[in-house]
């Protein structure tokens, strides 16, 4: 790798020096002022008065995304890796949306999807205090994911149960019209939302409501428990920024020579 991309990889793609931080401060800054703009644009009354300078502003943090963008596929080793990963493709759909307004006639409803650009907070966190803490959280919630697959099949069994059960109860004429309606106000009861657009009338079904609402508080907190079971069983190992040449992947042990992805070799 060439001098100039090696300092430049070290800035872009970590944060373990003074002028890595502060360029994901100044990106963070842009990010925000980005989807401020983007709610602006929203409000008819802001837009009209200030139209030309909300388009000047998109344009200059456009440039911005795009000049970073192709900074990024100019010093990685392997461009299509990062071109097609999560953060490859939020950063050309953060710069996207614009180019196609020029060419393209209809194509201003594309420009909500520039608030995707708030997505890409989550790479420039990544400093040792949030990325060690995060690391943790992920890796309980992925070895947590049977347990919660099993938990979401076994809700799922209830709800299709409990509203087959209330489609028989109320019927048609008190709103349970059929067994997917029936599902659905199991749903919304069961997660405590209720809407309150369909309610039992009968004594039975409002018995049936009575205890479905206890055991909706109930599993709420199972999950809760699940993942709170694992984030116990890992300590928060000290983390570094570095980011694998190789593979583009993060969160390696502080003291980390090698990737533990793919065994390349860290800077």
């Amino acid at each position: 790798m060439l001098p100039i991309k090696q300092r430049l990889y070290e800035v872009i793609f970590e944060a373990d020096t003074r002028i890595g931080k502060f360029f994901d401060l100044a990106l963070l800054i842009v990010i925000l002022l980005s989807i401020l703009f983007v709610m602006l644009e929203s409000v008819p009354s802001i837009e009209n008065k200030y139209h030309d300078f909300l388009k000047i502003a998109e344009w200059i943090i456009t440039i911005i995304f795009s000049l970073e963008y192709i900074i990024r596929i100019w010093i990685v080793r392997h461009p299509r890796k990062y071109i097609f990963s999560f953060y490859g493709v939020i950063d050309l759909l953060a710069v996207l949306p614009s180019y196609l307004a020029l060419f393209f006639a209809g194509t201003q409803g594309l420009m909500v999807i520039r608030a995707l650009r708030l997505l890409r907070i989550f790479r420039i966190l990544k400093l040792n205090r949030y990325l060690k803490e995060s690391a943790v959280i992920i890796r309980a919630l992925r070895e947590s994911r049977y347990k919660i697959s099993v938990f979401l099949f076994g809700v799922l069994t209830l709800v299709i149960i409990i509203g087959t059960v209330m489609y028989l109860v109320e019927g048609a004429e008190h709103g349970f019209t059929s067994i997917p309606r029936g599902i659905y106000w199991a749903v919304v009861t069961l997660t405590t939302v209720g809407y309150g657009d369909i309610s039992p009338v009968t004594s039975l079904g409002q018995f049936l409501a009575s205890m479905v609402m206890i055991i909706g508080y109930a599993i709420i907190a199972v999950p809760t428990g699940i993942v709170t079971a694992e984030l116990t069983k890992h300590s928060t190992k000290e983390t570094s920024t570095q980011v694998c040449p190789e593979c583009l992947s993060e969160g390696h042990n502080h003291d980390a020579k090698y990737c533990s992805e793919c065994g390349a070799k860290l800077n």
